[in-house]
């Protein structure tokens, strides 16, 4: 697909040249490129590509922020946002005008330029053992795995077991040449497919230790894995995946596990590369959950009402005031105050709330129970953190609070926003569309507009920089 050709090559030259020069990459790494293609030779060249930043930082794909229910916004800083943030806030078709690229993309086209560059021509490299070739293929073919479950996400509907197979997804692109043209859709089934593909293939030959959160390992490509069996409602699929990863995550090399907000194991300045609870490393920029936020956009009373007040997550990562210290107008609102990023490859509460879901459709409901006191008590005083009586024998009931843990979890950081596109296709506990709506409030406290999320907005559009490049690609409506 060409998207952005000449900014993102030029990116992505810049980036993998600095990272060779600081990784002491040889002189001859890049010798010659052609337009649409970089060169690389050895074994060596292709293991320093996965230090590339912008495979870390897929800054601007952040879209799940304003477009998630769980938060409503206030004058007079809403105004003043970027004008993406107050359409996808106002649950607009038309996200950016005529001229401009879509920030869902950029990153994740270089992405998967990369990825798709090391799995064709790796096998071929200099200098190198079969093994250590197997294992970077695998690890850029996780990699694309990650970039495509984003992108069917953002781009495609809910995986729906009766629609799939003619919803449309993302276009599958597996060549590393920027300046492909005329691509079109494939399904949601298909993409979903592929990623299966990719990362069952990938598995046996990713590393079991790493020396660095931003490569993968097994237990990340299991936890993955069994996220996206979760989110096709492949149940027995993720079950094994996702204990898997619970159980190899400790052994990586690196410290991973669970955090202990009891032992002071949070604060407000976490760092991607360092974090215990990240597997795998990725992150966006959340300026909207930042300490330093002015405060437009803040989490819904009736969400804050989720929290016990001996809840740390509750204690810690809020604020009750907009940063200039004035009060909201709806009593109840509060500001996150997380981190400027938000962490997204793979990170272990994801896996912790995922394989407490999988049990609890499964009817394990007391295994289900026991994984999420576990959670709970990292969060929370361990004498706080036991789940009701009447809703740990209730499997809807469980299954509920499950997402509603989710929420307390993951408040104002984007992941809600996938939580509820598959609720709306729930068999369990189904959601309609039309529950879901935004508010913006004067400074006053009165309505200025309020905004319902309808079945055509659970997908962005793609931009016209896209749809003029590539003629035979439909457009969500």
């Amino acid at each position: 697909m060409k998207l952005y050709i000449d900014k993102v090559l030029y990116k992505i030259l810049l980036l993998i040249l600095s990272v060779c020069t600081l990784g002491s990459c040889q002189d001859d790494f890049l010798e010659v490129i052609p337009k649409g293609q970089l060169i690389a030779e050895k074994v060596v060249d292709y293991d320093q590509m996965f230090y590339n930043l912008r495979l870390i930082n897929i800054s601007t794909a952040n879209a799940q922020v304003p477009l998630s229910p769980e938060i409503l916004a206030f004058e007079p800083y809403f105004s003043n946002e970027a004008l993406r943030t107050q359409r996808l806030y106002r649950w607009e078709g038309l996200v950016y005008d005529d001229e401009e690229n879509a920030g869902e993309l950029e990153n994740t086209m270089e992405n998967l330029y990369i990825y798709n560059k090391i799995i064709n021509e790796v096998l071929e490299a200099t200098e190198g053992t079969e093994q250590k070739k197997l294992s970077l293929q695998a690890e850029a073919k996780a990699g694309r795995a990650w970039v495509y479950f984003l992108l069917v996400n953002y781009y495609g509907m809910p995986y729906n077991e009766e629609t799939s197979s003619t919803d449309l997804g993302f276009p599958i692109i597996t060549e590393a040449d920027l300046t492909g043209t005329d691509f079109s859709r494939a399904t949601v089934e298909e993409n979903y497919q592929f990623i299966v593909q990719d990362l069952t293939e990938a598995i046996p030959n990713l590393p079991t230790n790493v020396e660095s959160r931003f490569r993968f390992t097994q237990a990340a490509g299991k936890a993955l894995l069994g996220r996206v069996y979760t989110f096709m409602g492949r149940f027995e699929e993720a079950h094994p995946m996702l204990n898997d990863a619970l159980d190899q995550m400790g052994n990586m090399g690196i410290d991973v596990r669970l955090t202990d907000y009891n032992a002071g194991e949070q604060s407000n300045n976490l760092r991607v590369d360092t974090y215990p609870e990240i597997l795998y490393g990725k992150q966006f920029n959340n300026s909207w959950a930042s300490p330093y936020s002015v405060g437009s956009i803040a989490v819904k009373p009736e969400v804050m009402e989720l929290y016990q007040e001996t809840d740390l997550r509750f204690q810690l990562l809020y604020e009750s005031t907009a940063r200039d210290g004035k009060e909201y107008p709806v009593e109840g609102a509060y500001r996150k105050t997380v981190s400027s990023n938000t962490f997204f490859g793979v990170g272990v509460p994801e896996i912790y709330l995922f394989d407490a879901e999988v049990k609890c459709r499964l009817n394990d409901l007391a295994g289900a129970v026991e994984v999420l006191e576990d959670f709970r008590s990292h969060r929370m005083p361990p004498e706080n953190a036991a789940v009701p009586a009447d809703i740990a024998s209730n499997r809807e009931a469980l299954l509920q609070f499950i997402f509603d843990e989710r929420l307390r979890e993951f408040a104002a950081q984007g992941f809600h926003w996938f939580d509820i596109r598959r609720l709306t296709v729930d068999p369990d506990i189904p959601t309609p569309v039309s529950d879901y709506t935004h508010t913006v409030y004067n400074a006053d406290g009165s309505v200025k507009g309020e905004y319902q999320l309808t079945q055509e907005r659970l997908v962005l559009r793609f931009p016209e920089t896209v749809m003029d490049q590539n003629p035979n690609l439909i457009n969500n409506d």
